[in-house]
């Protein structure tokens, strides 16, 4: 889904009309694409991608860029990126454990396509999740008893409820 948004933005009218004159067959596209989800978390390279659609490497790769208005590692950093942006969202993974799951070789790594990408930190985008995600269940059980949990006072045998 990332990569529609990035492609909408980035792709002009004459990579449109490249797109429909020298890209990849639809069947090819498809292909690649599920290939590389499908290992995102491993190392990818362009030559296996190229192998997998019977393309010399150059040819592949300025196909695939006509097609998607990405070359193939922009647009697996991209799908990376993607995949990161919903584990934090989604999990507790660490962040070193998502840039793995993720592809990337290292957290610092990780960091830097993640920044340069967004325009943030991976945990500054945690943070931001965190505060801006519903509260689950535990979390709104917990703030309700809070919350009906006035300071009482006993005199005289009526007990008196202050708002808190």
């Amino acid at each position: 889904m990332a990569h529609v948004q990035h492609n909408n933005t980035c792709v002009s009218a004459t990579q449109t009309r490249k797109a429909i004159t020298g890209g990849l067959t639809p069947w090819r596209e498809c292909l690649v694409k599920q290939l590389i989800l499908d290992r995102l978390s491993a190392p990818l390279e362009v030559t296996e991608l190229a192998r997998a659609c019977a393309m010399s490497r150059s040819h592949f790769s300025r196909t695939f860029k006509c097609s998607t208005g990405l070359s193939p590692q922009d647009w697996i950093r991209c799908q990376r990126v993607a995949r990161a942006k919903q584990l934090i969202e989604k999990t507790n993974l660490t962040l070193t454990q998502i840039g793995l799951e993720c592809g990337f070789c290292d957290q610092a790594h990780f960091s830097h396509i993640f920044t340069r990408s967004e325009g943030i930190t991976p945990f500054a985008w945690r943070c931001r999740a965190v505060r801006s995600a519903p509260p689950t269940a535990t979390q709104a059980a917990s703030l309700t008893n809070r919350s009906n949990s006035r300071p009482m006072i006993k005199s005289s045998g009526r007990t008196a409820h202050f708002p808190g």
